[in-house]
């Protein structure tokens, strides 16, 4: 083990307290190091990273488990907007002195681009915009996280209207939608007047660094150095082109099947292959216990990892009132865990969401043991991979003997699925274009323009549903997006992603222990490698041109058709 050139806590608690002057102190330390040895320098740089990462993570774990705790909120507040900026100002100086030292460091030179790139994007003016934004953001969270609809007469969380919205009773369905959407709908000019907020400042942090737009900004930042703007733009094209159309051909089926005459936007979540709703656990508990067995029968080594998760009170799954939307998994690199937060509400999308978050938390595992912090984890096209993958390869246990269902309602589950899988390619496709748009076209910075963008680009993408009487809903749908508020652009890497994952599928059907070897080589390897070649370890393609992403489609049409045979004779 390297030797540390300064003495740090052992444990991240030691930060978990701190302010600004004392973190700038440590960083005072730092730079006041010797690189003579930089395997020591490089070791010590990273201990002090990984410290400081997983006190704000704890931070942030607390307050998206508890937005209404007051202490949470100001301990997040005080790492997100006040420590996060100015840290991110010293370690960028740091990495001026890595690019030099670490140029002949091993496997830091996929890392050592990154940090190129952030001295390119670094300008000390912006340093309080940073911190302005990520405050906005805390409120978006505040506001979304707070929101609760009127059920049966009783105010209950978002998430909860859940088990309705996939009722197989078209009229309460479409009263948990309208529910789900009222307080949206309620909140539209705080939303409004917030993102305004958000992209002034955004676009001054560009102009401050000398980029044309955000846009041109965030694809330096995130060190995107194997596709550009314009490949964006072809993803765009080619999902009209390859996926618009298998969408159009699997939503005539579901209206034949749900019989109704048009479909309405309460229609797209219910399973059209099903008298009842799945309910593939009632006790939450039975949510993680099961998915354990999942894992351990997919693989013991990922078992293990689950129960350790498990048994250390690493998951957060259920909903509640007060907890903030969605779901993800962060990284505590300190003790080399990850942690899962969700909101579950008994229904068949919590197990996709845990099998999904899960994806991460193996990645996490797999790279914890590299000796830096920056060579474990990978840009987003890369982590949802592993996530993405996971649900496929994972999904393939859900019925007999290990996992929640019999073996017709797995089959119906895992199409109910992957047609969804196909509209959520199509909706990345137009959340990702209305991003382009909103940062590159002036009339961005106006409210009205930007509903009628988003509804001129959802007709592109969203075909065949009938939102008459509900325009004002649907121009607003992208308020419910967090990712256009909180992270600029992180969506797109979930349509690269898909099209690997969907391809990792097709390569466990033709052999799946040579598919799982090289899923697990591809975690392992965490930061380590280009994004082709992560891609190539796993044993896919990052590619995304339409003759590919016809290919992929006509294989996963292919078994949908395979899968509504098979329920047809169980």
């Amino acid at each position: 083990m390297t030797e540390l050139l300064l003495p740090l806590p052992d444990s991240a608690s030691a930060f978990r307290d701190i302010e600004w002057p004392e973190v700038a102190t440590w960083y005072d330390r730092l730079d006041q190091l010797p690189t003579t040895d930089p395997s020591a320098w490089f070791h010590t740089w990273s201990r002090f990273e990984s410290l400081l990462h997983e006190a704000a993570s704890r931070a942030m774990i607390a307050y998206t488990c508890a937005t209404d705790d007051t202490k949470a909120a100001k301990a997040h507040r005080r790492f997100s907007t006040e420590i996060g900026p100015q840290a991110v100002e010293r370690a960028t100086a740091l990495a001026r002195r890595a690019v030099t030292v670490g140029l002949d460091y091993p496997d830091m030179v996929f890392p050592l681009r990154r940090f190129q790139a952030a001295i390119d994007v670094f300008r000390e003016a912006n340093v309080p915009l940073v911190s302005e934004v990520e405050s906005l953001s805390t409120e978006y969270q505040r506001v979304t996280g707070g929101m609760m609809a009127t059920w049966e007469g009783k105010p209950i969380p978002l998430p909860q209207l859940g088990p309705f919205l996939v009722d197989t009773d078209r009229r309460v369905r479409e009263r948990a939608w309208h529910a789900g959407v009222a307080p949206y709908l309620d909140a539209r000019d705080s939303l409004n007047d917030l993102f305004d907020q958000m992209r002034t400042r955004r676009q001054a942090m560009a102009a401050n660094a000398d980029f044309a737009s955000y846009r041109d900004m965030v694809f330096r930042a995130k060190a995107r150095f194997d596709y550009s703007p314009e490949d964006c733009l072809q993803f765009h094209r080619a999902v009209a082109q390859a996926v618009v159309p298998v969408l159009r051909r699997l939503r005539r089926i579901r209206r034949e099947r749900l019989g109704v005459s048009q479909l309405r936007p309460w229609d797209l979540s219910v399973n059209p292959y099903r008298e009842n709703p799945l309910r593939p656990y009632t006790d939450p508990k039975d949510l993680a216990r099961v998915a354990g067995r999942i894992f351990a029968r997919l693989d013991p080594h990922l078992g293990r990892q689950f129960a350790i998760m498990q048994q250390e009170k690493l998951l957060d799954l259920e909903s509640r009132k007060g907890k903030a939307p969605g779901g993800y998994c962060d990284t505590l690199p300190i003790v080399g865990r990850p942690f899962i937060f969700m909101n579950a509400a008994g229904i068949m999308a919590d197990v996709m969401t845990l099998l999904h978050e899960s994806g991460h938390a193996f990645h996490a595992f797999a790279a914890a043991s590299l000796p830096l912090v920056w060579q474990r984890q990978p840009g987003a096209e890369a982590a949802e991979l592993a996530s993405m993958g996971m649900e496929l390869l994972a999904g393939q246990h859900l019925g007999p003997p290990v996992g929640y269902l019999s073996e017709a309602d797995a089959a119906v589950a895992m199409l109910d699925y992957v047609e969804d899988a196909v509209h959520v390619l199509a909706h990345i496709a137009a959340v990702d274009a209305f991003q382009h748009w909103v940062y590159t076209d002036p009339l961005g910075a106006e409210p009205d323009a930007r509903d009628e963008q988003w509804r001129t680009i959802r007709a592109q993408f969203d075909p065949d549903v009938d939102w008459s009487g509900l325009e004002d809903v649907q121009a607003t749908r992208w308020h419910r997006q967090l990712h256009i508020f909180i992270y600029p652009f992180y969506y797109i890497e979930y349509g690269f992603a898909q099209l690997g994952a969907f391809q990792l599928w097709r390569n466990s059907i033709h052999d799946p222990q040579q598919t799982l070897t090289q899923y697990r080589t591809f975690l392992g390897l965490g930061a380590r490698r280009s994004l082709p070649e992560l891609y190539c370890a796993a044993g896919v393609r990052f590619a995304f041109d339409g003759e590919t992403i016809s290919g992929i489609m006509a294989f996963v049409e292919h078994q949908t058709t395979t899968w509504r045979a098979q329920i047809g004779t169980l």
